[in-house]
């Protein structure tokens, strides 16, 4: 019997950056990702593809913040120089236009993004669910949302921010698009579907925000908690494709990845439904110290989504203490005590 392919949801959002290292340190200090999951240093061979067709040095690191919500992939090339874009993004264009932050206290994550004198775009307002947000934006230009209302916390002691819980991708038709956002990725429960303009833009935008159905179980269900996706197009212009003429890799949000058990059985499914894998992984491909196999491939507009199937996960490197996922019943979250653990993870400054 085939297994069923499971996605337990967002794992992490791919950022192109010039200097990780102070990439992280922003993170980190500001956002409050401090816990490094892993630090790889080759050569990426797989994504030639959209590298110009050669394989560049990389350096990627994985963090994630203590109260849980996905991470940050951070990914700057070491040979050659990263391009931006030509022209300013504007809700719609074609990729990931925005993440978005959780919050249990809008107005206390407000005051210390003001105290880090973050580039804070607007101030707390209703967004079309009914929740408190405002938009900011790193010190690299990238568009955040920081939304309150979300239930699902690993813990609340690291303050008042969490991790990832969403994003937001510019498409061009959101009817073609949900063949693979809600039909296959299974965040088939559309919460509100409004036409309101975005951050202070003035563009007419159609929004649509999609959940799944239940709560994911599962893995790292318990850290990464529930997440959301918001589908933006443009209803008086034509979008540019963010990544048109550049490299993936590039600056600015590269892709989404999303957290799976069973890939092999989500590719077969992707493939049959019209979304072929572009690039997948050997069967067990190494990040750093960490294991699973990957793979990408590209939605209705060409933007690039990852899925990984995680098989190992190290805790404490001396002692080779490491999660093996392989054997274990793919429905069962990992204990609580082992996912605390990670929190050995985090880095001073």
């Amino acid at each position: 019997m085939t297994p069923f392919k499971i996605i337990y949801g967002i794992q992490q959002v791919g950022i192109g950056v010039r200097d990780a290292d102070a990439a992280f340190e922003w993170y980190a200090k500001v956002l409050g990702a401090d816990m490094l999951v892993f630090d790889d240093r080759k050569m990426a061979t797989h994504m030639a593809k959209y590298m110009g067709g050669e394989a560049h040095q990389k350096r990627a690191l994985l963090a994630m913040h203590p109260n849980g919500g996905s991470g940050y992939e951070i990914w700057q090339y070491q040979d050659r120089e990263p391009q931006g874009l030509t022209d300013s993004l504007r809700p719609g264009d074609l990729g990931v236009n925005f993440i978005t932050l959780k919050t249990y206290d809008i107005a206390a994550s407000y005051a210390h993004l003001q105290r880090h004198q973050t580039e804070i775009l607007t101030r707390p307002a209703s967004t079309p669910d009914g929740e408190q947000s405002f938009f900011f934006k790193d010190p690299y230009g990238n568009l955040i949302q920081l939304k309150g209302g979300n239930n699902s916390w690993f813990t609340q002691r690291y303050g008042p921010l969490g991790g990832i819980q969403g994003v937001g991708i510019g498409v061009s038709d959101i009817d073609q698009a949900k063949a693979l956002y809600a039909d296959i990725l299974g965040y088939s429960l559309v919460v509100c579907d409004e036409i309101v303009p975005l951050a202070g833009y003035t563009d007419r935008v159609r929004r649509v925000l999609l959940r799944m159905p239940a709560y994911p179980q599962g893995g790292f269900s318990e850290l990464l908690g529930s997440s959301e996706i918001e589908l933006l197009q443009c209803l008086d212009r034509t979008p540019n494709r963010i990544f048109a003429d550049r490299y993936w890799g590039d600056l600015g949000y590269i892709h989404v990845c999303f957290d799976t058990k069973n890939i092999h059985t989500l590719i077969a499914e992707c493939e049959r439904k019209g979304f072929p894998f572009q690039v997948k992984s050997e069967a067990t491909f190494e990040m750093g110290d960490t294991n699973g196999r990957w793979g990408y491939l590209e939605d209705a507009d060409g933007s690039l989504v990852e899925f990984v199937e995680a098989q190992r996960v190290p805790l404490v490197k001396r002692f080779n203490w490491r999660i093996d996922l392989r054997q274990r019943d793919p429905h069962q979250p990992l204990s609580r005590w082992l996912l605390r653990a990670m929190r050995l993870k985090r880095v001073k400054f």
